[in-house]
């Protein structure tokens, strides 16, 4: 009973904060302190922090490095956007019909895949998102290289926020049940899952389509947002900038997600004059992610900071 009185009290806690973090920024919006273009970065941030947490359920908590997540919101976002534009359907609808197919389409890639571990998986996942830009790009219905030209734009700050804030517990909740604990176990020790009796290939299966269904409803969110939609968009630099936050926020910590989606969004506004060399930056901070965790660096590197921190406490 005190632990579930104590995930209430956090659950409360968490959703005043997120209220006082709403109310906040709109004021700040309405007041005009916040102008149009940050307004409009502020939602391209959040759908960045969708998509970061998203992918940290299959690459952080179950450990499966995929490079295919463009790919999934790029499905989302064409279908999400069709539906709008042909069959006139609410911004809702949409949203959750190309978060459908995302999840749909993550699951004919993730049962053939999944099979196939560490690099192999990471270029067959990337090998997908090509697969799957290049579909977008010879269709007549997405308009091909053209692009798909006159979406509504429906999508504010107070609807992605509310995507955000539900995307987030709705992870949060998945990584704390029992399924989480399993996916959990899986990324520690695949064999030793499987001797436990866990169906290690089910529970991989359903975490890459939970991933994929959110990457669809950030896909949906953005082109609503953006009022048009290029294949070129949707390509494997888009893959491996989420993959990026993923790793900057922490691999399995969706807080730090959260925290590196802001930042990289944020951040390269203020960069401009450095734009060009953004996607080198991208791939010095994966290498050195990379290296920590190869060489077991970071416990070590955490350790060493809380004895100087405790070390000028007691000073």
């Amino acid at each position: 009973m005190s632990m579930k009185k104590n995930e209430l009290k956090n659950m409360l806690v968490s959703f005043i904060f997120s209220m006082v973090i709403y109310g906040v920024m709109m004021f700040m919006m309405s007041s005009g302190v916040i102008g149009t273009y940050w307004s409009g970065v502020l939602i391209l941030a959040c759908i960045n922090i969708i998509l970061a947490s998203s992918l940290n359920l299959a690459s952080g908590y179950l450990g499966q490095l995929t490079l295919g997540h463009a790919g999934f919101m790029s499905v989302g976002a064409y279908v999400a956007a069709l539906t709008s534009l042909y069959l006139q359907m609410p911004l809702f609808v949409g949203l959750i019909f190309g978060a459908i197919v995302a999840a749909g389409v993550g699951l004919i890639i993730g049962i053939p895949t999944l099979r196939l571990k560490g690099d192999y998986l990471c270029i067959i996942t990337l090998a997908f998102n090509e697969i799957i830009r290049i579909i977008m790009l010879n269709l007549d219905i997405t308009n091909g290289a053209k692009g798909l030209m006159g979406i509504p734009p429906d999508t504010n700050f107070t609807i992605v926020f509310i995507c955000v804030v539900l995307t987030i517990f709705i992870i949060s909740s998945v990584v704390k049940s029992r399924f989480g604990r399993a996916i959990i176990s899986i990324r520690e020790d695949e064999t030793a899952s499987e001797l436990t009796g866990i169906p290690t290939s089910k529970y991989k299966i359903m975490a890459f389509v939970i991933s994929a269904f959110f990457a669809g409803l950030a896909g949906g969110l953005y082109a609503h947002y953006m009022g048009m939609l290029l294949p070129s968009i949707f390509d494997y630099n888009k893959s491996v900038e989420i993959l990026v936050m993923v790793v900057l926020g922490g691999m399995g910590n969706i807080k730090g997600s959260i925290i590196a989606a802001l930042l990289l969004t944020i951040l390269p506004e203020y960069l401009r004059a450095f734009n060009d060399y953004r996607m080198l930056l991208y791939a010095v901070v994966l290498i050195a992610a990379m290296i920590l965790k190869e060489k077991d660096l970071i416990p070590h590197i955490k350790e060493k900071f809380s004895k100087k921190k405790n070390e000028e406490v007691t000073e």
